[in-house]
This record gives C-alpha cells, structure tokens and sequence, in this order.
C-alpha cells in the first residue's frame, strides 16, 4: 500500500535518513521518498498505517495527523 503524510520536524537529509531507516526496521522491503521542500513523505509498504507512525515518532518524527494518508484503507487519497 501506498502511504503519503507530511512531517514538519524534517529539514535536511539528515532526517529523510533516519526517518526512511525507520521504515524499512520495520518493513525491509518498504521504499520511502521525501520531498523537502514540501516536507511530504511517501512510503510503498506491506506494513500498517499506525506501525509506519509509531516508527516515525520513535525516532523524533511525527507525522501530521491531517497529513496522513493511506490510499487502500481508512483515509483516502
């Protein structure tokens, strides 16, 4: 499934590092890109909406909470 959220906190690549390595700890086969400019996340991955949120604020992170979509599920693209 494919999930897109914004998170505020990332400002370097620093960020899109830790953050994509949160991803893919949970999810190894997740692909995650980033956009810093619009500091908007995508991620193709197997594993839920709340565990890529979880992994995301465990590591300093946190998605927005209207910025978080999921296209198959509860919120719609």
């Amino acid at each position: 499934m494919k999930l897109e959220f914004k998170i505020p906190k990332m400002t370097c690549d620093g960020c899109v590092k830790t953050i994509a390595k949160a991803v893919t700890d949970v999810d190894a086969k997740a692909k995650v890109s980033a956009d810093l400019k619009t500091k908007l996340v995508s991620v193709e991955t197997e594993a839920s909406p709340t565990t890529i949120k979880e992994a995301t604020i465990a590591v300093g992170y946190p998605p927005v909470e209207s910025g978080f979509k999921e296209k198959l599920m509860f919120w719609q693209k």
